[in-house]
């Protein structure tokens, strides 16, 4: 079982999720929260961290006391010593936390926004390519194979060492360097496309939004 938590940025009750929540991190992180000039980007930052954290709580896991959050050389977020797998992604004014104890994981979310779609050429393959510049709706077959891309390298978890162009999605399907991903589109709002990936078959997701 994969879960899915997710929620959207609040303005009116941004100083009390600070005074709620902050306090319950290490002063380091507080640290890093408050250097953040944008109140959207310190929440952004914030509310995965609550995310993470209340979902483990309410899936009855256990985690780490100071909560503390380390990274690999490539940036992907874990615990130590811990069997949990966790993702954590945010565009526009809404945050995903993917968590699991099955198998690694990769979560992407973006908002539908204008871009100039020929610019990311060069990160696609011929066929996804190809399959872009002939659907009627150019923009949201674009963000379909962005984040399932974003995904999968997440769920490799060997970052940007990966070019985006050097494998392709087949029916919701892939392959890095020999091992086998899948990717199933996540249905949050019609705004945004998101992606999870993950190195077996998902059979059962469960979507929450936490407010």
């Amino acid at each position: 079982m994969i879960y899915i938590y997710y929620s959207y940025l609040s303005g009116e009750n941004h100083e009390s999720i600070l005074k709620n929540n902050l306090l319950h991190f290490s002063e380091e992180y507080q640290h890093k929260i408050k250097r953040f000039r944008r109140w959207q980007d310190a929440q952004l930052s914030l509310l995965g961290r609550i995310l993470l954290f209340k979902g483990m709580k309410e899936l009855g896991l256990s985690y780490p006391r100071d909560k503390k959050v380390h990274y690999t050389r490539y940036n992907k977020p874990y615990f130590e010593d811990h069997v949990i797998q966790f993702n954590i992604s945010h565009s526009g004014e809404i945050v995903v936390c993917a968590i699991t104890d099955a198998t690694e994981i990769g979560i992407d979310i973006e908002i539908i926004t204008d871009v100039a779609i020929d610019d990311f050429k060069i990160q696609m393959t011929k066929n996804e390519w190809n399959k872009i510049s002939n659907s009627n709706d150019q923009k949201n077959a674009f963000f379909e194979y962005w984040t399932q891309k974003e995904a999968v390298i997440k769920a490799h978890g060997h970052g940007l060492t990966i070019p985006l162009q050097s494998f392709e999605i087949i029916d919701n399907q892939t392959r890095i360097q020999g091992e086998k991903f899948y990717l199933k589109e996540i249905k949050i709002d019609e705004k945004y496309k998101c992606t999870i990936s993950s190195k077996t078959t998902m059979n059962a997701i469960m979507l929450k939004n936490i407010r």
